[in-house]
C-alpha cells in the first residue's frame, strides 16, 4: 500500500476535441470489434494498449463461464457493436484459445511515420489468426550439409585435443616415477655394525701387549 495519496485517473485518447468519457468507451469499443472481426489492426499505440486489456478480459470469461451465463452475455453484447460477433467469440474463438497458455493477443510497436504526428503506431491482433506473422520465423540451418560438416570437424579438433592432454599427462606421471625410482635406487643403504662384532674389537684392543 502507498504512503502517499494518489488520485487516479483514465488514460488520455484524443477521439476529438472536447469529447467525453462517453465517446472514449465509444472509441475502445470500436477498437475490440473490429479486433473481433478482422484479428489484426494497425492503429495508435496507447489505444491499441487500452483496447486490449478489455479484449483480454472479454475472452478470458468467455471460456470461463460459457455462453449460459447471463451477465459474460450481457458483456459480450456491449463491447461487440456488430452482434454476430457474439457468435464467433464463443464458436471459433473459445474453442481456439482452450489450450492457450498466457495472453490471447500480440501487440508490436511499428516504426514511426515520417512526416507525421509522430505518435506511436502498434499492431494489436489474436493469436492464431490467418494472416502471415509480423515476426519472421528465424529458419533452423543446423542440419544444412557446410554446418554439420563444422559441428563433425569441430568435435574432432576437440577429441584430439583432449587426447593430446591425457597423453601429456600420462608421460608426465610416468617420467616423475621414473624419477623416483632411479632416486632411491643411487642413495647406498646404512649398514649397522653388529653387536658382536664391537665386542670382538674390544677384546682384541684390550688383549695387544703394551710396548
Amino acid at each position: 500500500m502507498l504512503r502517499f495519496r494518489y488520485q487516479p485517473h483514465p488514460r488520455k485518447m484524443a477521439v476529438y476535441p472536447n469529447a467525453g468519457q462517453g465517446e472514449r468507451l465509444q472509441r475502445l469499443r470500436e477498437i475490440v470489434t473490429g479486433l473481433f472481426r478482422y484479428e489484426r489492426l494497425e492503429l495508435n499505440y496507447n489505444h491499441a494498449d487500452e483496447a486490449r486489456q478489455y479484449a483480454e478480459r472479454l475472452i478470458l470469461l468467455a471460456l470461463r463461464n460459457g455462453d449460459k451465463h447471463k451477465e459474460t452475455m450481457e458483456l459480450a453484447d456491449y463491447w461487440l457493436l456488430e452482434k454476430d460477433l457474439v457468435h464467433k467469440l464463443f464458436k471459433v474463438l473459445v474453442p481456439r484459445f482452450q489450450k492457450f497458455k498466457g495472453c490471447f493477443t500480440d501487440l508490436h510497436k511499428l516504426a514511426l511515420e515520417y512526416p507525421g504526428t509522430g505518435a506511436p503506431t502498434g499492431l494489436l491482433e489474436l493469436r492464431g489468426n490467418p494472416w502471415p506473422p509480423v515476426v519472421p520465423r528465424q529458419r533452423d540451418f543446423k542440419y544444412t550439409l557446410s554446418n554439420m560438416l563444422l559441428a563433425a570437424a569441430r568435435q574432432d579438433f576437440y577429441q584430439s585435443r583432449q587426447e593430446k592432454i591425457s597423453q601429456t599427462k600420462n608421460a608426465a606421471s610416468l617420467k616423475s616415477t621414473q624419477d623416483d625410482e632411479t632416486k632411491s635406487s643411487s642413495v647406498d643403504p646404512v649398514l649397522p655394525s653388529s653387536k658382536s662384532d664391537s665386542v670382538s674389537q674390544t677384546s682384541q684392543t684390550e688383549s695387544a701387549p703394551n710396548r
